[in-house]
């Protein structure tokens, strides 16, 4: 399964507002059903706290490698994104966050899976 303990934090360089986005562009997990390779691009945006409040930011080499940990996993899409939602709030609770999750399409169809933590500004809503 995924592994969450593969991820690594560091201190938020400043007290000041900003947004983080990371993009991966060759995430890749497992259909369940068929045992079919899945690819997609993984968006995560996100506020850290402020350092005085104990604010910290994902590291990229450990975000990789956690990603590299869903690679041969039977998982679905919807999984995917609430699960690498739910590992980074608990690794950094920042003020708020966003997965983006965006599916190659199979059959025609491509899906575009999206959640949420905390109060995500308009301008990312629904992007």
């Amino acid at each position: 399964m995924p592994n969450a303990e593969l991820l690594e934090a560091f201190e938020s360089p400043t007290d000041a507002p900003f947004v983080i986005e990371h993009i991966c562009t060759e995430f890749t997990s497992v259909c369940p059903k068929t045992g079919h390779p899945d690819f997609g691009d993984v968006t995560i945006r996100f506020e850290p706290r402020p350092r005085a409040k104990g604010g910290t930011c994902v590291e990229l080499k450990s975000l990789k490698l956690y990603f590299h940990s869903f690679r041969n996993q039977g998982i679905f899409y919807e999984a995917v994104t609430n699960t690498i939602r739910d590992d980074l709030v608990a690794l950094m609770n920042p003020v708020w966050l966003q997965v983006r999750t965006d599916w190659r399409g199979r059959g025609g169809i491509r899906s575009v899976i999206r959640a949420d933590h905390g109060q995500v500004p308009t301008e990312y809503r629904g992007a």
